[in-house]
Formats: C-alpha cells, sequence, structure tokens
C-alpha cells in the first residue's frame, strides 16, 4: 500500500431514505449535507482524490461543481438493502482501483472533528493494519443500563440477573465505544476481501481492526430530523465561534 498522503476518499450518498428522504442533499447550517463531508475530504492532507458515488442527480452535480469526481451508481446498489462495501468497491473500481489507502465517508455526517480523517489514515498506514473505525464513547445509553422491558411493563436486565450490573453512577461505568459513522478508512485489499477475513457482513474491514475515539457529540450521523437539527445548530455554533476568532485577530 501506498503512503498517507495519496489516499483516495469515497463519498457515499444514496439518494433514499426512509427516516429522513433526501437528507443528502437536504440543507444543514447553509450548505448541501453532503458538501459537509466533501470539505471534509478535501482538507484533510492524507486525501489526494474525492469520489463520490450516488444514484442522486442533485448530489451528483453538487459533487461535479465542487471539483469531485463522480460515480454514477446503479439502483441494484442503491436500494435499501444494499451494502456500503458493495457500493464502495463499485466506486473503487469505476476509478481504476489505485493501490493507496480508502477512505469511506457517509454523505449524512456534517459534523466531524477536523483531524479525525488524518488521524484514521495515519493509523492505518503506521500500523499496517486491515482497517480504521471511528468510534464515539458512549455515555448514558451505556449497555450495562440496557434493559428489557416485558409485556406486562416488568423490567429485567438486558444480561445477566443484576439490574444496571448494581452500577448507579456514569463515571463508574467501564469504557464502552460505539461505531459513529465519522469514518473508514481501510487498504484495498481489506475492502477487495483479499485477506482472509471471515465471512460476514462486515468482512470488509478485514482481520486487524483498530478505532479511533471520538467524544460524545463530535460526530453526528443524520438519520432523523432532529440529528439534522442537532447538527445544523453544531455547525452555526462553530461558524460563529470561528468568526468571532477572526474578527478578534483582526481587531488585534
Amino acid at each position: 500500500m501506498n503512503t498517507s498522503d495519496d489516499a483516495i476518499a469515497i463519498v457515499l450518498a444514496r439518494g433514499g431514505s426512509k427516516g429522513l428522504p433526501g437528507k443528502n442533499t437536504a440543507s444543514v447550517a447553509g450548505k448541501p449535507c453532503v458538501l459537509w463531508t466533501i470539505e471534509a475530504a478535501m482538507n484533510a492532507g492524507s486525501i489526494a482524490r474525492v469520489v463520490v458515488s450516488s444514484d442522486d442527480a442533485q448530489a451528483l452535480e453538487i459533487a461535479r461543481s465542487h471539483g469531485c469526481e463522480v460515480v454514477e451508481r446503479p439502483d441494484t446498489l442503491a436500494h435499501d438493502t444494499a451494502t456500503i462495501d458493495d457500493a464502495a468497491r463499485h466506486a473503487y473500481e469505476a476509478v481504476g482501483s489505485p493501490g493507496g489507502p480508502i477512505v469511506i465517508l457517509y454523505a449524512n455526517v456534517p459534523v466531524r472533528p477536523e483531524r479525525l480523517i488524518d488521524d484514521a489514515v495515519k493509523m492505518l498506514v503506521e500500523t499496517g493494519c486491515d482497517s480504521v473505525q471511528s468510534y464515539a464513547k458512549v455515555g448514558k445509553h451505556h449497555p450495562w443500563w440496557t434493559v428489557r422491558v416485558g409485556d406486562d411493563g416488568q423490567v429485567k436486565p438486558w444480561e445477566g440477573e443484576v439490574l444496571y450490573h448494581n452500577c448507579f453512577r456514569r463515571q463508574d461505568l467501564p469504557a464502552a465505544m460505539v461505531p459513529d459513522g465519522g469514518v473508514i478508512a481501510l487498504t484495498p485489499d481489506a475492502l477487495m476481501r483479499r485477506v482472509g477475513a471471515p465471512v460476514g457482513p462486515h468482512s470488509f474491514l478485514g482481520n486487524d481492526r483498530r478505532g479511533v475515539i471520538t467524544n460524545e457529540g463530535d460526530v453526528i450521523d443524520i438519520d432523523s430530523r432532529i440529528d439534522q437539527l442537532v447538527a445544523d445548530a453544531i455547525l452555526r455554533e462553530q461558524s460563529d465561534i470561528q468568526g468571532a476568532t477572526t474578527r478578534d485577530a483582526v481587531a488585534q
């Protein structure tokens, strides 16, 4: 695999969505949602090429107008049960199957830390692993506090015999992480399933899988109207802070 400064970003922007139709081109803080991801990829030092894969004409036009390569995704890879890795493989092969790192980015994630993409690619290259995925620290929705509620309303532990693992303070919970959708960096061999990983829906992540950790709220994955409102508020606040900082610098 080549070095960390020649990665290809594949932005996946499927047109359909049951939770929030048109979410990838919907306005978030004054921009189409997909554009936030395109700009994040273009601003990452490790990314040499940005490719947008979509079945949505509007998303493809946004990508073209901002200098991205585009791949028109066939309907067979754009339905509800199509997998992200099939779509990523299609786009990867469509642009010539380059040898450098591959970064999969979701178009419906307008909020991610500035260094997240570069940090994932750096870990991928330096460790020689198969894939690096971003994981958010779990807060109040920790698995230890997960329960089963029966039809009669009776509450039982999700696992074990003791409710909440007998832990009642958030700070006493053991560290737990969940994939947050911020970034997936992986090798061509992993994506193309050439590393002998066990067959399954996540086999494209390979055998040696690593993670970069984000804080709760660092990444916003839009699947609902509430997610869109939260992302909009965060991005507008960030813009206000940056604007105030710039004004202070000019005043000095």
